[in-house]
This record gives structure tokens, sequence and C-alpha cells, in this order.
């Protein structure tokens, strides 16, 4: 039994790229542009920078507890199909 894994089209692809930069270009504008000392400007980089890291961070976390997930209910499938085989085998006997 094999689950259908539904991937991400194209567009959607190039619609999360757009947002990102887009997103990335208003982030660095308003910095730039902000009436504060250097220090302050500086602070507010290095969090957003930490932000998208630690975003990608979890997304990445999630995606592999999603896949390990899948994995094991893939084992667990195919062990209790063979036990069922093995018992079907036993009774037929």
């Amino acid at each position: 039994m094999n689950a259908y894994i539904d991937k991400p089209s194209h567009a959607w692809n190039m619609f999360t790229y757009a947002q990102f930069a887009i997103a990335a270009t208003m982030m660095a504008g308003g910095i730039f542009f902000l009436e504060a000392s250097f220090a302050a400007k500086g602070f507010y980089s290095m969090a957003a920078i930490m932000l998208v890291s630690s975003t990608a961070g979890i997304t990445k976390a999630l995606r592999d507890n999603e896949e390990s997930t899948r994995l094991h209910n893939k084992l667990e499938d195919a062990r209790t199909e063979r036990l069922l085989a093995e018992v079907g085998k036993s009774d037929a006997a």
C-alpha cells in the first residue's frame, strides 16, 4: 500500500521564493532607512537573520518528523501484513 505523496507545484515553489525575496528586501530596506544608530540597525539585522534561520530550522525539523512518522507507519503496516499472512497460512494448513 503506497501512500500518495503530494509534491508542491512549480508555481507554488516560485511563489514562496518570490515571497521570501520580497519580505527580505522590505526588511532590509526598513532597517537601512530606520532612523537609529548603527548598533540598533545591527541588532535588528541580526534578529532578522536569526528569525529566518530558526524558521528554516523548525521547518526542517517538522518535515523530518513527518517523514520519520510516515516511514515508521509503513514499517508497522508491513509487519502487520506479514503477521496476517503468516496467520492465514497456518489457518489454511
